[in-house]
Order: structure tokens, then sequence, then C-alpha cells
């Protein structure tokens, strides 16, 4: 039965199987030394010029072959040890060894930090760029956030939904990614930016507490923060007020740092807040970066923006929401916004959480009232605003609770908590800066035949 690196310390004075990577060979005069890594940790192997058959296999070895070994688990020498890694306190002399697959020299070291490697190699051989362990750690870590994210919203009450990844392309900020619909020649599903209509109409269908580990797709321009596919937490409360959300978002992120990353200290509890007027006159960003030392690496210092304008100028002159058409206005100017007056000072409900200069989430109470909600699209431009939005505006016709809710960016949020400089070094299989997938070779061309069943021509 295998073994795992990591528990080779149980099985001290005797016979152990374990199954991984060829880390590293050295041959010492008649001494062969293998290091064998697994998911645990990383172990050395002896093989002893006792058994030539055995040895003989040993010195084929090359670094990334999958071997089988058996052997005797001792402690090493005193002063031999390696603390660093796990598995290091002990070795294994090996008494079998089976060769489960050989390997091609990788195109680049897999054991290295991999900064020094040039990004498209990496992104074009991920599945090896993959096996290095500052990657395993991001990815481990991850799934522990996530599984924290997950029992925490659970044991307050909230539902995990998942919701359809084909739906309709409606405005929400950015550009949609369209997806032909080959039965219904010339229409289109698209993409979700996010799943914010369909959390929206889970309150109105009395489920209250929701959320989600969502993936999201925009077809914008790429930077060190943004992919063209993404993921979300994704929350909705209903019977709430902004202290409500924003109280329950704070204690789930402070419980997160306590409880995975025990290392790094939060500059401010409870988190400070400042009005977005404040934040652009003192720092210049709605995102300001409030630590007292920008060297500490392990000092978080959260912040709550709140007080936004609703709605900004277009270059065309009328007006956009600046962040969410969904989004309520504050209490004391919804007379303004019913009547479409004074809509530069009208304030929106919005709160976005920043983090050392990110913003890692964002959100708001949203307008649960059809009439309150068709004046904002109204105000920005749409005349029927029942072609885009009558699902949910009909959905509100029929007892809507209050509501709001968040949206965090979970792979910004992993990005600053692994000290990595962007999002994909803690994504499994990114995409490159300039939105392509070197494995695969996506986007790529199709064929005429896919192409004519699905009533498109393209230009060249």
């Amino acid at each position: 039965m295998r073994t795992l690196v990591k528990e080779l310390p149980e099985k001290e004075g005797k016979e152990a199987e374990i199954i991984g990577w060829v880390d590293v060979r050295r041959d010492h005069g008649k001494l062969i030394f293998i290091d064998v890594r697994d998911r645990s940790g990383i172990t050395q192997v002896v093989f002893t010029p006792k058994d030539k058959e055995l040895h003989g296999q040993a010195e084929k070895l090359r670094s990334e072959w999958v071997v089988r070994v058996t052997g005797n688990v001792s402690k090493r020498p005193a002063g031999m040890e390696n603390p660093k890694v796990p598995g290091g306190s002990h070795e294994i002399q090996a008494t079998a060894l089976e060769i489960l697959a050989e390997a091609k020299t990788p195109p680049f070291d897999v054991t290295s930090d991999g900064r020094e490697i040039g990004e498209d190699i990496r992104m074009q051989y991920r599945y090896l760029d993959l096996r290095r362990p500052r990657l395993q750690k991001n990815l481990r870590n991850r799934a522990k956030i996530v599984k924290f994210i997950r029992d925490f919203l659970t044991d307050k009450d909230f539902t995990e939904i998942e919701t359809p990844v084909l739906g309709r392309s409606t405005p929400e900020g950015a550009r949609d990614y369209l997806v032909p619909a080959r039965l219904y020649p010339g229409k289109f599903y698209a993409l979700p930016q996010a799943p914010q209509q369909y959390k929206q109409l889970f309150m109105v269908a009395g489920l209250e507490r929701y959320f989600q580990i969502a993936r999201c797709y925009r077809d914008e321009d790429t930077r060190g923060d943004r992919q063209p596919e993404f993921t979300q937490l994704d929350l909705e409360m209903s019977f709430v007020e902004r202290e409500d959300v924003m109280k329950l978002n704070e204690e789930l992120l402070i419980n997160i740092v306590q409880t995975l990353y025990p290392e790094k200290k939060i500059q401010e509890i409870p988190f400070p807040r400042v009005s977005y007027k404040e934040a652009m006159e003192k720092y210049g960003t709605d995102r300001p970066d409030m630590r007292k030392d920008k060297e500490d690496p392990n000092l978080l210092a959260f912040c709550w923006v709140v007080d936004f304008p609703f709605f900004e100028k277009t270059d065309e002159g009328g007006y956009t929401f600046t962040h969410n058409p969904f989004s309520a206005p504050k209490p004391e100017f919804m007379k303004d916004l019913l009547a479409k007056k004074n809509i530069p000072e009208i304030l929106t409900t919005q709160y976005d959480v920043a983090l050392n200069g990110w913003e890692i989430g964002g959100g708001s109470i949203r307008n649960h009232r059809p009439e309150a909600l068709e004046a904002v699209l109204r105000i920005i431009g749409y005349e029927n605003p029942k072609e885009n939005f009558g699902h949910m505006l009909t959905a509100f016709e029929y007892g809507a609770p209050p509501h709001g809710g968040i949206a965090w960016g979970l792979d910004r949020f992993v990005m600053i908590l692994e000290n990595e400089p962007n999002i994909r070094e803690v994504i499994a299989l990114p995409k490159t800066g300039d939105g392509r997938d070197l494995m695969t070779g996506a986007p790529a061309e199709v064929s005429p035949k896919q192409l004519k069943e699905l009533h498109i021509k393209t230009e060249k």
C-alpha cells in the first residue's frame, strides 16, 4: 500500500512504498541517491551496490521520471536532515524499484521558483509549470480559502446555488462573450459577466440567503489583475441594510486571514471607512492603499469605500452607471431618482472593500421596486427598459424583498494573500496577458462545416 512522503516518520523501522516523480538524482561513487517527490513532500532514497540489478535500474533514472520505490524507512544521519521539506527527516533504503513512466527533459526547471522563466513558455507547458512547489502551494491554499468560505456561509444559513452559464446578453458594464444558438439561427446566448440578475431573482423566489463560487466571463482587455474568465465569491441577502452585508463580509475576511494566514497582520479592525469623495481627494483613487508600512508583505490594510456617485457623464453627453445598474440610491436620494432630477448629485448604496491598493469586492443594496429600477434604466438611456430587462421588472412586480449583496474577486484576493504579482499565479489554467491559451492553442479557427451549422460567415 502506498505511503505518502509526509507519512514516512510513522513508518520508521518498517517497509514502505512511495510513488512519485524523480526530483533529483545524485551519484556519490557507489551510492546513488534520488529525491522522490509526491504531493506531500520530498524524501531521499538510497541505492547501494549490494543489489546489482536494482543499482543498475537506479543508474537509468532521470529527473521527472515516475517511479514506485519500496524500501526500509530510517532516520537520516544526524546533520543530514532537511527540515525545510516534509519527509526531510527520513530516508528509504531501496529494496525494489519500478519505473512507471519515463520523461523527456522538461523545457525548463520545474523545481525552481519559476519567476526567472518567460511566461509564454510557462503557459505553453502549464501542466509542467504546475509541478513547481510555489504554484502547488498557491492552488492548495486557494482550495482551503474556498472551503472556508463554503463552511462559513453554510453555517450562516446560506444556500449554495449554481446559476446558468448560457443566458441573455444584457449590458452590465463590459463586453459579452456571445455563443451562437444553432437551433435558433441568428440568435445568441451570452456567457455571464456575473450572476447579478440570477441572484436577485433568487431573492424574489424567497431563498433569502444565496452564495456561489461563480465563474464570470468578460470580453475586455486583460491586465495583471484581470482575465477573460475569472472567479467570484457571489452572495445575496434579503431583508438587509448596507451595514448587515458589510458586517458579514468583514467577519468572513477577518476569519479567513486569522485562520489560514496567521502570519499576516490586519492593520485595523474594524476596517476603516472612507467616502468616495475623501478617497479621491486624499489618495487619488477609490481603492486606497492604507498600509502604514508598504515594505511589510504580511501587512493587510483593508478598508471600505462608500457613498459613490450613482451616475457619471458619458462622452456623448448622457449618463451611465458608475458600478451597477441594479443598485439602489441612498434612501435620501430616492425621490430624485424617481423624478430623474439632480442626477449628478445622487449617491448610491454601493460599498467596495479595498485591500493594499486593490479592489477585492463590491456590492450594494438593490432597487427592489420595479419603478426605481426602471428609472435607473431610463436615466442611462433605455427608452424601453422591458426590451432588455423585462424579466427583472416583471419579477419585481410579484413581491420582491429588500435585498443586497456583494461579489469578491476571488483570484485577486488569493493573489494578495500569496504575495503574487498577478492573478495568473493563483489560477490553475490561466490565459496569457493578451487572452490566449498557449497550451491548447485557443482561440482557434473552426471548420467551415461548424460555421455553416451555426449560420455564421466570417470575414477575412
